[in-house]
């Protein structure tokens, strides 16, 4: 998996160490059969000589028995020199084996990791990547030597950061991003820092990706706690502040309309009496909405078959779902998943209120499909549609109080349906792809509900 550089200093020192010895060893076996010659060439020599010359042929071989003991250091060195040849190549060996265990221990963390690791080097290409980064990059190890750029576009941040840092030489920490895989939403977080070689040279990048999916939605969750636990209060000053002066607005409004209920020629004041109560009675449908929303009120709980649920609001939708050219599809599971302790009015209001978001998404018609799933311990309760999908920008925005797309809508809806599953001791979460030219728009609104205990 890993580029690691090979022990070529170490080969071509302990190949030099050998030549040396190699050549030491042969001048040494030279010297030593030069000197025997020389020494059999002077003892055929004394034979020859007169008696006046012994003298200068003894002092000659004085000499070469003094070269004969060079040679023979010349050997030791020799030998000396093929020791440490054989330390070096021990040494050699046990590294090789030490840097083997390394990677073997290094790759096999790597593998055991959840996040992706991907290494680059200088110019941004891809030098190594651990099997949790090929599966969340949807990538293989023909990627190894590419840019990032090759790598689906979806996760093109993963080239900015690295250049980023690259450039800027700061570290960079927590930069998420959503991508779409097998029809799934998923939020990613990168980081990426320095790789730097053991003299502190930069080589490259080391970008690490983790799919926090979970822990974003735990965290959206906690913000539409915080937004509901803040309301409460409002609520409450704004039913005390705003309630009364227009009750009291609402009934000189109805006592003005019957004095001038007997004059026939104030048309326009009567128009503007009831503009007036129309209005006054659109604030309090608005302040009671609020009221629902943000006060907590104990709901009655009873034993709930949702697949039988369904089914009745399947048989009140259909007329509506006729009428706007959607078809209605339920999908059921052949086992009995089981019951649920829950208000079956409020579950109700919640599946009515998908569908009709459903349909409303679907001007032109399409399918609107409801389906029932056993997980562990909840049922799974997931409302689909084939319209033009939730805009990225807005999809963080979609459970908040009054905030809504259409002219007609309160934006109440789903901040209720979200309140009334949270009071369930449930979740609501939904899925959404926008329509393209190349594919259809698709949003799955999926609710999870605890089973009743046997």
């Amino acid at each position: 998996m890993f580029n690691i550089q090979d022990g070529r200093g170490v080969r071509r020192f302990a190949a030099g160490l050998a030549v040396l010895s190699l050549i030491a060893l042969i001048v040494t076996a030279y010297l030593l059969a030069n000197v025997n010659r020389e020494q059999e060439i002077l003892q055929r020599l004394i034979v020859h000589l007169p008696e006046s010359d012994l003298a200068v042929a003894e002092e000659l071989s004085g000499d070469l028995n003094l070269q004969s003991s060079l040679s023979f250091l010349l050997v030791l060195n020799a030998v000396g020199t093929t020791i440490a040849f054989a330390v070096v190549v021990r040494g050699y060996v046990s590294s090789e084996q030490n840097l083997r265990d390394v990677k073997v221990y290094s790759t096999d963390i790597l593998a055991s990791m959840d996040a992706g690791v991907i290494t680059t080097d200088r110019n941004g290409k891809m030098t190594s990547i651990n099997p949790s980064g090929r599966n969340l990059l949807q990538c293989d190890d023909d990627f190894i030597g590419r840019p990032l750029s090759a790598i689906d576009e979806q996760h093109a941040l993963l080239a900015t950061i690295c250049e980023e840092v690259g450039t800027y030489h700061h570290p960079i920490r927590d930069r998420d991003y959503v991508v779409h895989q097998n029809g799934h939403r998923k939020t990613l977080r990168a980081g990426c820092t320095l790789l730097r070689n053991r003299r502190s040279d930069e080589i490259g990048t080391v970008i690490h990706v983790r799919d926090v999916s979970e822990k974003a939605l735990i965290e959206e969750r906690l913000r539409r706690m915080e937004r509901y636990m803040g309301l409460g209060s409002l609520a409450a000053g704004l039913q005390h502040e705003i309630k009364n002066p227009l009750s009291a607005l609402s009934l000189h409004i109805q006592l003005l309309c019957e004095r001038f209920a007997t004059k026939d020629d104030d048309t326009e004041v009567t128009e503007s009496l009831d503009v007036l109560h129309t209005e006054v009675k659109r604030i309090n449908n608005v302040l009671d909405g609020f009221r629902n929303y943000a006060t907590a009120t104990q709901i009655g709980r009873s034993s709930v078959d949702v697949p039988m649920l369904i089914e009745k609001l399947v048989r009140l939708l259909r007329p509506e779902a006729e009428k706007r050219c959607v078809k209605l599809c339920v999908e059921l599971p052949k086992e009995i998943v089981g019951l649920i302790q829950a208000d079956s009015v409020g579950i109700e209001q919640v599946l009515l209120n998908l569908a009709l978001n459903g349909m409303a998404a679907m001007p032109e018609g399409g399918v609107l499909t409801f389906s029932v799933s056993r997980q562990s311990d909840c049922v799974r309760i997931d409302v689909a549609d084939t319209g033009n999908g939730i805009p990225p920008d807005i999809q963080s925005k979609i459970f908040d109080p009054y905030f809504t797309t259409r002219n007609e809508g309160t934006g109440m809806g789903l901040a209720l349906c979200d309140k009334i599953i949270r009071q369930h001791d449930g979740s609501i979460d939904f899925q959404s792809t926008e329509r393209t030219d190349q594919q259809a728009g698709r949003t799955v609104f999926s609710i999870r509900l605890p089973l009743q205990s046997s």
